[in-house]
């Protein structure tokens, strides 16, 4: 492992550690919220004409996104209920890339309703959880994280176990963050 994948991995470490394991549990509550929030705002007023457009070749377009969201989260509310329940989550990790077998098929209107309602189940679980809950226990999580390295930028991947909040913080802000931006960029690209 190179110097700059060790340095994302620490930078990561230290935020997970004081945005997620340290942090009030309203706080995770909040930034969940408000990262669901932003990325339902952005897809209903997505053109529906436009989101199973790829932005390049490679590359996953809004509809193409939307099914690894609904893919997982489905997975991930359980795991994040284990650790409410003070559980590990059995089995591994869920993958990085998931997505159904076909992505491009799915109705869009459909997408919507379940993100929406995968959405309203993480929110529910959070707001259930008690403020002192503790955070001894912990789910592998696949992380992912971009990295300029000696030969260009590229992702940077390995398992970390994660608390309730941090897994939150990792699941439902990060990475809907992350894939807000990915949406916002595949829908500006103009219509071929």
């Amino acid at each position: 492992m190179d110097q700059s994948a060790i340095e994302v991995q620490a930078r990561a470490r230290e935020y997970l550690r004081t945005r997620g394991t340290e942090a009030p549990a309203e706080a995770i509550r909040a930034s969940v919220r408000e990262a669901c929030e932003s990325l339902t705002t952005l897809l209903r007023a997505a053109p529906v004409e436009r989101v199973t457009q790829r932005p390049r070749d490679g590359e996953w377009s809004a509809q193409e996104v939307v099914d690894h969201l609904v893919e997982t989260y489905r997975p991930g509310v359980d795991e994040l209920r284990c650790l409410l329940a003070r559980q590990v989550p059995p089995g591994p990790p869920i993958p990085a890339s998931l997505t159904s077998k076909a992505p491009l098929l799915r109705p869009w209107p459909w997408l919507l309703r379940q993100l929406d309602e995968l959405h309203a189940d993480v929110l529910a679980a959070l707001d259930a959880a008690p403020d002192d809950l503790g955070t001894d226990t912990r789910a592998p999580v696949v992380m992912v994280f971009s990295a300029r390295r000696g030969d260009g930028a590229g992702p940077i991947e390995w398992i970390e176990a994660l608390d309730w909040k941090a897994y939150a913080m990792v699941s439902w802000r990060l990475h809907t963050i992350d894939h807000l931006k990915q949406v916002r960029a595949a829908l500006a690209v103009p219509r071929r």
